[in-house]
């Protein structure tokens, strides 16, 4: 332990312990933030603690104990569950672009119809989504997972059954609703891993969004030229079925216990991770630090970075379906110019259109490992930032009468940046939102994200008929849009432990920047970054 002088018209030490282990004394009520003024003008060091002390005197936070339990069997297990809801929401978006041009065919919908079948879903998400996030926040991680879970069980598999467009409008619109709350497994996932392990555990936990997206596509090459979109509904419910059934295993988090008051929950949800890891609980009284202000100022974050990703990302998807059974982007411009074409025309896929369309799915793997092995040596705004540049190269050559082969391999590319884009706001969203508030920030994020979503089918699907180029520049210019806002956030959150407050404590600064040392002197600024705790 030492003490540290900070000169901000007066110099204040301040304790400051250790991962894994932090010192409190009794008389903690009374002393507040636990700051000693004082007249010196140089840094004190007090050395190690005495051994002799007293160990019940000692005092640990939930990011204390995580740090020291580490990664484990309990989080093996804990990224198997909470990915099965990743894998469950990825085949449901999936699954748009596979059914909308068969129920086109089938019912003989106009093309602003099916362009809503897939807006519904993404309207249900958007108002949901900080629904979710507020029960998550009120009621725990765990409650609002499992509910919005047997939510999109039950209204998606009722949805096999529809008889009428209206009705898969409607049930598809409730399923979407239960999908709002889907990201929450982020939320859960995120408040048990150390800060070391976090970014790589996040990352690799969206591979079952990539095997989900995949399935998905396997799933209907063999359901759907025998029996039909009906089945392919009914089936892509499997992932839910095994989560519903396991989560009674799911723990609450402990950072969630500890804010709302249940301690003697998070010490028992603690000790069963450190026996499941072969770890051993540090020593003293659970504390909880004081939750401190609204959430984060990150309106240029939500809007622009959220907005732009997943209106790219599941306007990428729709767009390919389009792309395939028109051959190349020129087919589809000079349709729309030389000829009126009929608007109940319609185009069943294909196998080979589902072969390709297998093709670009894939292209979800390398952009997770691309993504991976940058995001902690460039940083998070970074690594989203790149995403979004390569996303807009990689639309560029699609302006070209590109064959068959080309247009694979381009969207191939451009949908492994934007999937890898997608997944690192994933890890950041967390970082940067604190506990009293990570839920809802995820949900509120979630909910502009899927403002963008539900937008780009109109884009994707309708404006691709009048004009193919007008169409891929919609997305650049979102992407490179989104490129610069990622640049400009304010917080980047690499190497930080997850934020029990509003604001970065003076501990995690230092060990963001690596540039503090003994004697150094702290800047107005950096005094504010100041924790406080409550017994």
């Amino acid at each position: 332990y030492c003490l540290r002088c900070v000169l901000f018209g007066f110099s204040v030490v301040t304790f400051r312990g250790t991962a894994g282990d932090s010192l409190r004394h009794d008389e903690e009520d009374q002393c507040g933030d636990y700051e000693v003024y004082t007249t010196g003008m140089h840094t004190v060091d007090l050395g190690e603690r005495r051994t002799g002390q007293d160990p019940t005197e000692d005092t640990f936070t939930v990011e204390d104990a995580v740090e020291a339990i580490g990664f484990g069997k309990f989080q093996w297990k804990l990224s198997i569950l909470t990915g099965l809801s990743w894998m469950a929401d990825a085949m449901e978006m999936m699954i748009l672009s596979i059914i909308s041009p068969q129920l086109h065919c089938e019912w003989m919908l106009p093309s602003w119809k099916v362009a809503m079948l897939t807006s519904v879903v993404f309207i249900g998400m958007m108002f949901s989504s900080t629904l979710w996030g507020n029960i998550s926040d009120k009621y725990g991680r765990k409650v609002g997972l499992t509910m919005c879970m047997m939510w999109v069980l039950y209204y998606g598999f009722l949805s096999a059954f529809s008889p009428t467009y209206g009705w898969v409008m409607v049930l598809r619109g409730l399923v979407g609703f239960g999908i709002g709350g889907a990201p929450q497994s982020v939320t859960l996932y995120s408040e048990f891993l150390p800060r070391k392990s976090r970014a790589t555990c996040i990352m690799l936990i969206e591979i079952f969004w990539a095997f989900g997206a995949v399935f998905e596509v396997l799933l209907a090459i063999w359901l759907m030229p025998t029996m039909g979109w009906r089945w392919l509904l009914g089936l892509s419910t499997a992932p839910l079925v095994v989560f519903v059934t396991f989560c009674f295993w799911l723990p609450e988090s402990p950072r969630f216990d500890v804010l709302s008051g249940n301690r003697e929950n998070a010490m028992k949800t603690l000790r069963l991770i450190a026996a499941d890891n072969g770890k051993t609980m540090p020593l003293g009284k659970l504390i909880a630090n004081k939750q401190l202000g609204p959430l984060c100022d990150l309106c240029l974050y939500g809007f622009c970075c959220r907005f732009a990703n997943a209106f790219s990302y599941y306007g990428l998807v729709l767009l390919t379906t389009e792309l395939f059974q028109a051959g190349d982007a020129c087919v589809i411009t000079q349709g729309a110019k030389t000829e009126p074409k009929c608007n109940l025309e319609c185009k069943y896929l294909t196998l080979d259109d589902y072969k390709d369309l297998l093709w670009t799915t894939l292209a979800e793997f390398p952009g997770l490992f691309v993504t991976l092995f940058v995001i902690d040596r460039i940083g998070r705004k970074k690594s989203m930032a790149m995403c979004f540049l390569m996303f807009s190269v990689c639309i560029l050559p699609l302006y070209a009468c590109v064959g068959r082969v080309a247009l694979t391999v381009f969207i191939f590319i451009a949908r492994a940046f934007i999937t890898g884009g997608f997944q690192v706001a994933y890890v950041y969203t967390p970082e940067v939102y604190p506990t009293a508030t990570r839920a809802l920030g995820i949900g509120t994020c979630s909910g502009m994200a899927r403002g963008g979503a539900l937008l780009t089918p109109f884009v994707s699907q309708v404006l691709l008929k009048k004009s193919v180029y007008l169409t891929l520049s919609v997305y650049c210019i979102f992407c490179l849009l989104a490129t610069g806002a990622s640049m400009l956030l304010p917080i980047e959150t690499t190497g930080l432990g997850l934020q029990e407050s509003s604001r970065i404590t003076a501990g995690q600064e230092e060990m963001k920047t690596g540039q503090m040392s003994n004697g150094s002197e702290a800047s107005p600024t950096q005094t504010s970054y100041g924790s406080s705790y409550n017994s």
